[in-house]
């Protein structure tokens, strides 16, 4: 089971009251539901069955009443409705007039609480969210424009910055940040996904952040290497053309150390000096040692 799938089994079994209940119902019925009006209808198909069973669990809590839920081989489901009665009974509850396409009620996610069941009711029927270990990404596949900017206002609400864009024949709403994800799923009280995410998360924070120490310390060891090897080369150069003893006193002796610890750091070297000087000192020393040589190179060419 994907983690998007498993979010939803943690959710589709929350009812908190009635009123939680009628907006959750109301946004199942807005993103997935079909309406036919000769003969009236309601139809709901989906791979998803647990927003399905969310469905018929609402139906049930609200209005005491059981519906059917079919399948094709298991591999898809479908709610149909076509008793008229209980069709105008859900349209009168969720405060929507049947044949008019218009967005949700404001009245019946006025309250915090509703807007969290409108939220989460939209997410069981058209959410999707990428395995955190992949990437961080939450969408909702919305059928119009007017759909996504209500939603994306709806979850902003909460200040988190959804972004909505236009894709193909639908319409996204879209988070990419993992604290914002980690946010709406809280707004859905999906508290095992939240803390599986936020593990997953730290786990990739601390591997990405080792990851960045090991990187930066071989490019010092690499520096260092280069830096050790034209050092190298300069005083094997200056010793075959002109001899160590052209060197003054101090740099001679860095010059010596140098060659037989082709692979120390200053820091090292430098506790190798009698008297002990300075990294600083080294470096400096090292330097006027490549400028000789490099002054000798000149005057052969």
């Amino acid at each position: 089971m994907s983690f998007s799938l498993d979010v939803k089994k943690e959710v589709y079994t929350i009812i908190n009251n009635r009123h939680c209940a009628i907006a959750e119902l109301s946004a199942i019925i807005d993103y997935c539901a079909d309406i036919g009006y000769n003969p009236l209808f309601i139809s709901i198909s989906s791979e998803n069955k647990f927003m399905l069973d969310k469905f018929k669990n609402l139906l049930k809590f609200i209005f005491n009443i059981d519906i059917n839920i079919d399948t094709d081989n298991g591999k898809s489901y479908k709610i149909f409705i076509c008793d008229e009665e209980l069709i105008n009974k859900i349209f009168n509850i969720i405060n929507k007039n049947i044949y008019e396409e218009e967005l949700y009620s404001s009245l019946i996610v006025n309250s915090i609480c509703c807007k969290r069941a409108y939220i989460r009711g939209a997410f069981l029927g058209v959410g999707y969210i990428c395995s955190p270990e992949k990437n961080y990404h939450l969408e909702f596949m919305c059928n119009t424009y007017s759909q996504a900017q209500n939603l994306k206002k709806l979850i902003n609400f909460f200040d988190i910055d959804a972004k909505a864009i236009e894709k193909k024949e639908h319409f996204i709403v879209y988070i990419k940040e993992a604290e914002q994800i980690v946010e709406l799923l809280n707004i859905i009280e999906a508290h095992k996904a939240l803390l599986e995410l936020e593990n997953i998360r730290i786990f990739k924070d601390v591997r990405n952040n080792i990851n960045r120490i090991v990187n930066c310390e071989t490019a010092n060891l690499n520096k260092i290497v280069s830096a050790s090897v034209k050092q190298k080369e300069n005083i094997e150069f200056i010793k075959k053309t002109v001899g160590l003893d052209y060197l003054p006193k101090p740099l001679k002796e860095i010059a010596i150390l140098r060659l037989n610890n082709p692979d120390i750091s200053l820091q090292e070297l430098s506790q190798m000096t009698d008297p002990i000087i300075t990294k600083s000192g080294v470096n400096h020393r090292l330097k006027k040692i490549n400028s000789i040589a490099e002054n000798l190179r000149g005057k052969i060419r």
